[in-house]
């Protein structure tokens, strides 16, 4: 498989104080070329479709402050935000080329963009489309914006259930004649959080999605700037449960030279990886 990797969505959050050398944040997302057709691997906040009605979470937009398009600064308001599909759309394909999208979890940076393929499956663990419906906490109900489904999505939903795969058990592949597109079970930040794995010419590459936030996370160190570690921290419905993932991806890291991991939010793993393809 070929995977190409883009942002769907650039922030530059307040309090940068915090974050020590991530004050410039992404949504990484991955188009991945299948047998079957073209695979979106998050994609971020905003569809073209209708800004507006997605910008209902006022914390995030006034905290998070989503940026311009940086390569048209000239554009202002909605048109000059990034999607993911006018992302697809300059690798030269067309939204209708997107035959599924593969969401590591629900919050709202990471699925906003799904009314733009409508066409397309939307596969995500049965848990975390069950958070969404059927919230739990306030917290929960929250972080969910209902607006980003009202279109009617085409779920194909995945129980945690399937082989183990370095380290990790419950792994399932999207459909059974693709083996290598799995969904690794990384419960703790939703009640439904997945990695994404695809295996590549040059080696397997792990989307993490929000497991973790920082790349010193991933290091002997597990450090991440304090802002974020106390963001992580408050949003997590399983703090322990994140953390222990936090040191099997670690543990991943070091025992498998063949894995790739990255996180869905670091600007400099994705430059990085963008470097590399």
């Amino acid at each position: 498989m070929k995977a190409t990797h883009f942002s769907a969505l650039s922030m530059c959050p307040r309090a940068a104080f915090t974050l020590g050398d991530a004050t410039e944040m992404v949504c990484h997302c991955m188009l991945v070329e299948t047998k079957h057709g073209l695979v979106v691997v998050d994609c971020g906040l905003f569809a073209e479709t209708d800004f507006e009605s997605n910008r209902t979470n006022k914390f995030f937009m006034t905290f998070m402050r989503p940026s311009t398009d940086p390569a048209k600064p000239e554009r202002r308001g909605s048109d000059a935000q990034q999607t993911a599909k006018r992302e697809v759309e300059k690798l030269g394909y067309a939204a209708k080329d997107v035959k599924h999208v593969v969401c590591t979890h629900l919050d709202l940076d990471h699925c906003g963009g799904i009314a733009d393929f409508p066409d397309a499956t939307i596969h995500v663990m049965t848990a975390e489309r069950d958070a969404m419906e059927h919230p739990r906490s306030m917290s929960e109900k929250r972080r969910y914006i209902r607006r980003h489904f009202s279109h009617g999505p085409k779920w194909q939903t995945h129980d945690a259930s399937g082989e183990n795969w370095k380290g990790f058990s419950a792994v399932r592949a999207l459909s059974d004649d693709e083996p290598d597109l799995l969904l690794v079970p990384l419960h703790g930040h939703t009640r439904g959080h997945a990695a994404v794995a695809v295996r590549t010419d040059a080696g397997w590459l792990l989307h993490c999605g929000d497991a973790y936030f920082h790349p010193g996370e991933m290091t002997d160190a597990a450090k991440a700037p304090w802002g974020l570690e106390f963001f992580q921290r408050t949003v997590a419905v399983d703090d322990r449960m994140r953390r222990d993932n936090q040191r099997r991806l670690r543990e991943l890291k070091k025992d498998h030279g063949d894995v790739r991991l990255f996180c869905a939010h670091s600007k400099s793993e994705l430059d990085q990886l963008k470097g590399g393809s």
